[in-house]
């Protein structure tokens, strides 16, 4: 299984906050430098490398001198700011040493949920690896708001991920891998080696956050590798402190822990569709609504009981049982005002109901996903 990784011709390597700074202390250069080494050694072998990295509001907590991260959203959106310029200097000069050339990318998850700029950045990614230019993307958290409040960059990672139809994500993290318990209360704990992504029993196994730098911790990683998953890339979960990890993850070694994909991936369209973070609203289906999109069916207006949210024709929406649990997602055909007065009727009465007919159905199959 490991060869998974050694075959990988395209990478994303994540890279969290308590490396990077070194759990705090501020940016931790020698370790900085030490991945652009690993990175430029995988590029000599004709390798593609994106580099996810957190650290901005780490950085930038140091350079203001405080101790703990602030609870208020305008600053954390200041510590970003100041702490993403240091962050980026820092990788221009490690990476320039090996005579690569690095971009910066900041996104939001909005960025990815818009078809138009989520396709312009797979566009400008795909075309900076082709020229040799290491990208280096991190949360735009200057200027978002729930993203800091909700965002991690293990997602963010396995969105990229997605986003270039990358073969393998590597996590890089302060922990050696995915244990079958938190080992830092629990010493019977043993190293899961590796294993299938799609297996929910790992989230069971995951702790939380390992520090107050850190946001995201092991269920956060777990949940990455479930998304990567999707589109095909198979996800390692590795210490950041291992000597040479990453050489050593691409050369087949068994270090940390394996997440391996093994569902088809999704086409394209639907794959965007699927890492939609944030829906307009909900539809409630009755049970024959959900057993016809479960045999693959698309969802007419019959089988919708209610309609949650305020939202326009074309909008990302849940498809959801009565108990809330999410069935489906797709691209609706009517706005929500519409989709009310359409709802438990027959698809013979929408002209009738509305004046005109677009579609016959609320959500075609071709533009949604299962869950």
């Amino acid at each position: 299984m490991r060869d998974k990784i050694r075959n990988a011709r395209r990478l994303v390597v994540k890279v969290g906050s308590a490396l990077v700074t070194n759990n705090g202390a501020g940016l931790d250069k020698a370790a900085m430098g030490d991945w652009a080494r690993q990175i430029a050694a995988l590029r000599a072998t004709g390798k593609q490398v994106v580099l996810v990295s957190s650290g901005a509001i780490a950085a930038g907590m140091q350079r203001l001198g405080w101790q703990k991260r602030p609870h208020e959203m305008h600053k954390l959106q200041a510590a970003a700011a100041v702490g993403q310029m240091g962050l980026v200097e820092a990788y221009e000069d490690a990476f320039s040493r090996h005579n690569l050339h690095t971009a910066q990318i900041l996104l939001t998850h909005d960025d990815l949920a818009d078809r138009k700029r989520y396709l312009n950045a797979r566009s400008t990614l795909t075309t900076l690896l082709e020229l040799g230019v290491v990208p280096i993307i991190n949360e735009n958290d200057t200027i978002v708001t729930d993203e800091i409040k909700f965002g991690d960059n293990d997602t963010l990672g396995a969105l990229v991920a997605n986003l270039i139809e990358a073969d393998a994500l590597v996590i890089l993290t302060d922990q050696q891998g995915l244990y079958t318990a938190d080992p830092r209360c629990d010493p019977t704990a043993t190293l899961v080696s590796e294993g299938r992504a799609e297996d929910r029993s790992y989230e069971a196994m995951a702790g939380g956050a390992g520090t107050g730098i850190s946001r995201g911790g092991m269920i956060t990683k777990i949940r990455a590798a479930q998304r990567a998953a999707r589109s095909g890339a198979h996800t390692c979960i590795a210490s950041g402190n291992e000597a040479d990890a990453l050489i050593r993850l691409t050369q087949a070694e068994p270090l940390g822990t394996l997440l391996y994909a093994t569902s088809s991936p999704l086409q394209a369209r639907k794959q965007w569709l699927a890492d939609h973070l944030q829906l307009a609203g909900d539809l409630i289906l009755d049970e024959g609504a959900i057993a016809a999109l479960r045999s693959g069916r698309s969802l007419l207006p019959v089988g919708v009981v209610e309609v949650g949210g305020e939202f326009e024709r074309g909008a990302a929406v849940a498809c959801r049982s009565a108990t809330g649990d999410e069935v489906a997602r797709g691209l609706i055909n009517y706005s929500s005002s519409e989709c009310r007065r359409i709802a438990r009727k027959s698809s013979t009465e929408i002209e009738k109901l509305l004046g005109y007919i677009d579609e016959p159905e609320l959500v075609h199959r071709d533009n949604m996903v299962l869950r």
